[in-house]
């Protein structure tokens, strides 16, 4: 891909004449809670993140304040505008919920054809109660895809707790619901989740399924405030991808008794 030029550390290029390519993730609208942890997870696994934000010195600002705190991810996580975070492999919209489908469409030129994850939540605090939103096409990954037809959009990281997200001491021990209706698409967040440590990436379905899932935060928020803590979901039952080849038999050598 062409490569927007993004501030951050910039390793000289003879050190990269060995190195394989390292996929880089953009966060368009970075620099909240959610955003900017999510980028420095990504970035504490391996991948080098953008942090976007519409004014490129607040996404500077959200870098800088993660790099005080984990130094050693100053190769990994960079900063720069949307259209820096756009022209990244993979993008997640990190905006509020009802910017995101504009969000994609200013920056629609860089984005065709790749996959963009949408991760908003579309809520409203009525009184002490959280209650969910029906957005345009019925939830926001879904209005994002209508957006920007050409694009691979997939659901995911709605329920991760932002604070827990840009911890980085400590590992997030939950389930990541991921849902979309291109299969290698959610095949390919699923690989990048399950290297969080505690994350276990979940095939949720296609993207009506956003739906739920969205709707299913305003529980999480709810049990936050009523039992003062920070939740994540953790379902049971579930033992192995029933899509992965299964483990060849282990063969027992018979031995013939002997007379």
């Amino acid at each position: 891909m062409t490569q927007t030029v993004v501030g951050g550390s910039n390793p000289d290029s003879s050190d990269q004449v060995c190195k394989a390519p390292v996929m880089q993730i953009g966060i368009l609208g970075g620099t909240g809670p959610a955003g900017s942890g999510l980028a420095a997870r990504l970035a504490s696994i391996g991948y080098d993140a953008v942090i976007g934000s519409r004014n490129k010195y607040r996404a500077m600002e959200a870098r800088d304040s993660i790099i005080e705190r984990y130094p050693d991810l100053a190769d990994k996580l960079h900063f720069g505008d949307n259209a820096a975070a756009a022209d990244a492999d993979i993008v997640v919209i990190s905006t509020p919920w009802d910017s995101a489908a504009t969000a994609v469409t200013e920056h629609h030129a860089l984005l065709r054809g790749k996959v963009v994850v949408s991760m908003a939540n579309a809520l409203v605090r009525v009184g002490h109660e959280f209650q969910p939103l029906v957005p345009p096409r019925g939830s926001v990954a879904a209005h994002v895809q209508a957006a920007v037809p050409d694009c691979h959009v997939v659901a995911a990281f709605h329920h991760l707790p932002a604070k827990e997200l840009g911890n980085l001491g400590e590992p997030i021990d939950s389930d990541v619901l991921i849902c979309g209706d291109d299969p290698s698409a959610v095949a390919q967040i699923s690989e990048i989740v399950a290297k969080i440590p505690g994350c276990r990436p979940l095939d949720a379905g296609e993207l009506s399924n956003a739906m739920a899932i969205e709707a299913f935060t305003a529980v999480l928020l709810q049990l936050n405030v009523r039992y003062k803590t920070r939740v994540a979901p953790k379902l049971t039952g579930i033992k192995r991808d029933p899509r992965a080849p299964k483990e060849a038999p282990s063969e027992v050598a018979s031995v013939a008794p002997t007379s």
